[in-house]
């Protein structure tokens, strides 16, 4: 009998608990006091909808404290959507104290949209800085010039929605960056009036389609890079000497493939020469034998090709004398 009567004070007990949980009694008790009307029914239900009810009636507190009227179906259906409750009525409360034109409908469909609507009311009152990369660029006169700047933002609550983020910014002012150095005449204008840079990127109109208006741009710093026109001029100058370079050899390989063939020829026709001189005797013997040939006409074939051979000999050392007088004069 005692083990029942434990048994039934513990299940009454968990009981108790489990209808504590259901009932929100104290979450109620604290509505009241604080002026939101719920009913224990409306907290039921949230359950069951697995809606927590401590959200929904802390978020409702806090807006009717701050002066705000906000609906408990609403904020419901932005919960089961996969909204911020806390953070939108957060913002709803920074926009009111802000004088800022924002509703619920806007507030929830830039949460929804996965902006931090919080962090966009607080950046709206309170102007963001958004430092750049260094970006290099080339003034006109060849020299790389790196600059840093620093660019202050506000959220434009209207374009949350479907606006671009702090990426496409910050492409945007690279990009201005860029073409301000470049249109310089020298990189020295540029280091003796580094606002011009600033001046000339913030009349472009970077903030166009973007989720956030540009206040200023300014530089933060200015260093002088490499001296890229002369590096290109010493890379144009290699490659011109590579491709004379390329040239010359060239020339040189079909002037040795000339001589090579020259020779060739050369060799074949002293072939051909010592060829036809060793058909010489047999075509001697030949016209001996049919007659065409006697003996004194040899003996003159004989005589004129001493006397040729003599000429030649005589010839050679005038002409040797010759070429070291001219060597002389």
């Amino acid at each position: 009998m005692d083990m029942m009567t434990v048994v039934i004070a513990i299940v009454s007990l968990f009981l108790l608990i489990f209808l504590l949980w259901m009932v929100p009694v104290g979450l109620w008790f604290n509505a009241l006091l604080n002026g939101v009307r719920v009913s224990l029914l409306q907290l039921i239900l949230m359950r069951w909808r697995k809606v927590p009810p401590s959200v929904i009636v802390n978020a409702m507190i806090t807006g009717t404290k701050a002066g705000l009227k906000l609906n408990r179906d609403q904020l419901e259906a932005h919960f089961l959507a996969g909204g911020h409750v806390v953070a939108v009525v957060r913002a709803l409360i920074s926009a009111d104290k802000a004088n800022m034109s924002l509703d619920f409908k806007a507030a929830t469909a830039i949460d929804l949209a996965g902006r931090n609507i919080l962090e966009a009311v607080q950046t709206s009152v309170i102007p963001k800085v958004i430092d750049t990369p260094p970006v290099a660029a080339v003034a006109k006169d060849g020299i790389q010039l790196i600059a840093k700047a620093r660019v202050t933002v506000r959220t434009n609550i209207k374009q949350l929605v479907g606006g671009a983020g702090e990426e496409t910014i910050i492409a945007r002012v690279g990009e201005g960056i860029v073409s301000a150095i470049g249109s310089a005449g020298s990189h020295k204008l540029v280091l003796e009036n580094p606002d011009s840079i600033s001046k000339l990127v913030l009349n472009k109109g970077l903030d166009s389609g973007t989720a956030f208006e540009i206040l200023s741009i300014d530089i933060a710093d200015v260093d002088v890079g490499k001296n890229i026109g002369a590096l290109l001029q010493m890379d144009q100058a290699n490659a011109d000497k590579n491709i004379a370079q390329a040239k010359a050899e060239e020339r040189r390989a079909m002037a040795v493939a000339l001589e090579q063939e020259m020779k060739a020829k050369a060799q074949e026709a002293r072939a051909k020469v010592i060829e036809a001189e060793a058909e010489v005797p047999l075509a001697l013997s030949e016209a001996f034998r049919n007659g065409h040939l006697g003996v004194m006409d040899y003996y003159k074939l004989e005589n004129i090709k001493a006397d040729t051979q003599m000429r030649d000999s005589i010839a050679k050392p005038v002409s040797s004398q010759n070429r070291k007088n001219d060597e002389i004069k």
